[in-house]
């Protein structure tokens, strides 16, 4: 059984003896009663609390004559994010900002994680990944609901030719769910490499190739997080479009 984290310790003893009787209540009952809650799920709680806490300590400050280098930073964000939206999405794209910047941001604290001793990637379990996946698959469906209708977006998935839509249909639904094999493969499998090649090197090689690789890592995070909000946006200008 893999070592629980202290943090994950803290939850099991809070929220332990509430989560196991839900477990087995659906079926799924623990492998360890006493400690449900499984690494990777601690680090996201971990993240969003740390979301939670940016966002009030970011609320408090706010401040328009004076920024703070806090909302210096998140301002430059939101508006890389919201220029990108525009780009890959066009008109109304301001709509969907705030889902492609949490999302960005989720995943990227989840993968610098793991630099923090004690701590681990929790984007290195599939689990995570496929989560956040899910809900991005969710989001630029209903998206695509809420502008086309349910009978308008399955003809916008059908194509605008009825015969071809025969063959298209299809293949927009397997494309559909294999972006969730996409979006959670490509990430899972980079940062779990990422952890593997720390842990190895960093347990032959002095201090310097231990570093080199953290800095590596801090780059495919990041690049890996920007990835997560491009896609999603690409799907949801799709979803969103008045052409196929």
């Amino acid at each position: 059984m893999e070592q629980q984290l202290w943090f994950t310790a803290i939850l099991n003893n809070l929220l332990g003896g509430v989560i196991t009787p839900l477990l087995v209540k659906i079926g799924e009952a623990p492998s360890d009663p006493a400690h449900p809650i499984p690494n990777y799920v601690a680090m996201e709680v971990l993240v969003v609390l740390l979301i939670v806490v940016g966002v009030v300590f970011l609320r408090l400050r706010l401040s328009v004559e004076n920024p703070g280098k806090f909302q210096q930073v998140m301002e430059v964000v939101v508006q890389f994010t919201r220029d990108m939206a525009e780009e890959i999405i066009g008109h109304g794209s301001n709509r969907y900002v705030a889902m492609l910047v949490t999302l960005g941001i989720f995943v990227l604290l989840c993968n610098l994680l793991g630099l923090i001793p004690t701590l681990q990637t929790p984007t290195s379990h599939i689990q995570v990944t496929l989560g956040c996946a899910v809900a991005a698959f969710l989001y630029y469906n209903f998206q695509g609901l809420r502008r086309h209708g349910v009978i308008g977006y399955l003809k916008h998935l059908w194509g605008p030719m009825l015969l071809i839509g025969i063959l298209m249909f299809p293949i927009e639904i397997v494309g559909n769910l294999g972006r969730l094999l996409s979006l959670s493969v490509r990430l899972y499998a980079n940062m779990m490499v990422g952890d593997l090649l720390e842990q190895v090197f960093g347990a032959l090689a002095p201090i310097l190739v231990p570093a080199v690789f953290m800095a590596l890592h801090i780059f495919v995070s990041v690049l890996q997080a920007y990835i997560f909000m491009l896609l999603p946006a690409v799907y949801i200008g799709l979803a969103v479009s008045e052409e196929h």
